[in-house]
């Protein structure tokens, strides 16, 4: 006799228990960039208001790409900024929260980001450069990539909804 007829579970019961218990762990999103460091919740607002104050820090910021740029030794891209999410995707139906360049190393295929995607992006403020939105003066915040997320076209609609199945105490 087996453990599971020692206890009354048919095998088929054990297999539809198993199913579901896999398809609800597959529900939990996790976020994109794991290994982040010391994240600061900034905006690109923020560093506009006072570029010198954020010089370093670490961001994870989300929006749709306006422009790619190749230069001569780096590429850029010019995003809207929106705010992100606990699985750091980017939140289109949000407020925007301003405009900023990432710059990538060397040659980018523009190809491979596509102006009107969306995209994360973890990286370190490296300053502000003035510019122009038609023709309005803008300050852009400068952003070095460490990682880029280009997310497929209508990601914000394969959203699953988060379920957290447990026992125990949750202090926040």
């Amino acid at each position: 006799m087996t453990w599971r007829e020692s206890r009354g579970i048919p095998e088929r019961r054990l297999g539809w228990l198993l199913a579901a218990t896999c398809v609800l762990m597959s529900a939990c999103a996790a976020p994109v960039f794991k290994h982040v460091g010391d994240i600061v919740a900034i905006l690109p607002s923020d560093v506009q208001q006072s570029s010198g104050r954020y010089l370093g820090n670490q961001v994870i910021w989300g929006g749709r790409i306006i422009s790619v740029a190749n230069r001569e030794l780096c590429t850029e891209v010019e995003v809207i900024g929106y705010p992100v999410d606990r699985d750091q995707q980017p939140l289109p139906d949000a407020p925007t929260v301003g405009r900023f360049i990432i710059i990538l190393p060397g040659f980018v295929e523009p190809f491979d980001y596509p102006v009107g995607r969306h995209l994360s992006v973890h990286g370190r403020i490296s300053g502000t450069r003035p510019g122009q939105v038609e023709e309005h003066a803008y300050l852009y915040p400068l952003l070095v990539a460490s990682e880029v997320n280009v997310w497929p076209w209508g990601f914000m609609f394969d959203k699953k909804p988060r379920i957290n199945v447990g026992v125990g105490v949750m202090v926040r």
